[in-house]
């Protein structure tokens, strides 16, 4: 197996939740010779430089090279389809103890149930200062829940689809009841043991139920991956990848975008000013005016990396006739109204794939089936920054596990590579 196969597997299996994602990143671009910045702080940077700028589930990395004077950009986001636990979430019935939840993005609610469950997240811890409290990462690597179906024998039509209620059918069990046993405050309780504090030191929390099944190759000849969370570990990955590979002739930025799953409209999210604000610090710090940071985002490209629908072997029906990705056949281009290529983008591609030998289909929605949005149009539109929509195609879009071609993940970090080390001559007309 190659490396990008393993790093793959390894992102995959620690990235529970977006937090989570964001602390492998940086502990990755630690081991690669980056420097932390703060995010409300002054920027001290040099020309050769290795930075990032992290904020619980946002993250941006860049590289300052000496030909700064426009940007290279890859996007992507560290969240996916899931449950959130809600506060004071106990309930007893039927003898156990259940874990009341809010479902968060599209998730395909019937992949979750009869899975090893478990729970990843932040706690806020309290101390001297109100406006300040001690943010604490947490992790359960043992799964500690599950979601079991009805039996077909009180679900007669379950096989001909029947429909899941969220406040009913989604909540995860977590233990039988014992005699005595009190329910009030004891996801409370196992989280403060958890993180050795007192219960009362915990003023509030964000948990993820993820799903605690490993990363899995499969096939015959060991060509597919199975895996939690490819939507959209693959792409942060690939971003991160090729941004440490690239030479760094330019200011190459590769920026991590929480809630895209729930429209991105949030402070960490792609339609946010996260990112511009970031940028011009950067600028600044270079010495760059006002006119020379715009004219770097004009000048500059960003590439917005999500995975892509692949042609479903059993609906072929589902796909545009001419324009559907296949697994193992390369990176996907996406192009429909609501993503951000246009045809200049789209040859950029099409000539970084063909310089570099890299393989390459294209993705279009079905005209009458439009797909999901990506960061991409949302950034780039704030950036007044052209853009592209690349990813991995998959199949089982939102599901608890979805299915990828392993060698597509190869081609991906390759083109953000190659993206990073062309060295965009010549200003846009």
């Amino acid at each position: 197996m190659s490396d990008t196969y393993n790093d793959l597997l390894c992102w995959l299996n620690d990235g529970r939740s977006p937090y989570h994602t964001v602390a492998a990143a940086v502990k990755y671009l630690k081991n690669e010779g980056f420097t932390a910045l703060s995010f409300g702080g002054s920027f001290d940077l040099r020309r050769g430089g290795r930075y990032y700028v992290e904020d619980g589930t946002f993250l941006a990395a860049f590289t300052v090279g000496k030909d700064a004077d426009r940007f290279r950009i890859a996007a992507a986001h560290t969240d996916w389809p899931c449950m959130r636990i809600k506060p004071h979430p106990e309930q007893v019935s039927g003898g156990c103890c259940k874990l009341s939840v809010e479902p968060y993005g599209g998730a395909i609610l019937n992949s979750w149930f009869d899975r090893p469950l478990s729970l990843a997240g932040i706690a806020l811890v309290q101390t001297d200062d109100p406006m300040h409290p001690e943010k604490r990462l947490v992790s359960w690597d043992e799964p500690l829940m599950t979601i079991p179906n009805l039996a077909i024998h009180m679900n007669r039509e379950v096989n001909k689809g029947v429909a899941v209620k969220p406040n009913v059918d989604m909540l995860p069990i977590c233990r039988s009841i014992s005699s005595g046993w009190e329910k009030d405050g004891y996801l409370q309780k196992k989280l403060a043991d958890k993180l050795k504090v007192q219960e009362d030191r915990i003023l509030s929390y964000e948990l993820y139920v993820y799903c605690a099944e490993q990363a899995q190759v499969l096939g015959f000849e060991n060509d597919l991956i199975s895996s939690p969370r490819l939507d959209n570990l693959t792409s942060v990955h690939a971003c991160l990848s090729g941004l440490t590979k690239a030479d760094g002739k330019g200011i190459n930025v590769a920026v991590l975008f929480d809630n895209e799953e729930i429209g991105s409209n949030t402070h960490r999210g792609g339609d946010s000013n996260a990112l511009s604000v970031i940028l011009e610090k950067l600028s600044i710090a270079l010495g760059m005016d006002r006119a020379a940071f715009l004219n770097a985002c004009i000048n500059g490209m960003l590439l917005s990396c999500d995975v892509a629908h692949a042609v479903h072997p059993n609906h072929s029906e589902y796909a545009d006739a001419a324009n559907g990705p296949v697994l193992n056949g390369g990176v996907a281009l996406k192009r429909s109204p609501r993503y951000s290529s246009e045809a200049e983008t789209c040859a950029v591609i099409a000539g970084l794939c063909r310089e570099h030998n890299i393989p390459l289909q294209v993705y279009m929605n079905r005209a009458d089936l439009p797909g999901g949005s990506t960061v991409g149009a949302m950034a780039s539109a704030l950036l007044a920054m052209p853009a592209a929509d690349i990813g991995v195609p998959i199949l089982a879009m939102h599901s608890a596990r979805e299915l990828m071609g392993a060698r597509d993940q190869e081609a991906l970090c390759r083109l953000c590579e190659a993206f990073f080390n062309e060295s965009n001559k010549g200003e846009r007309k």
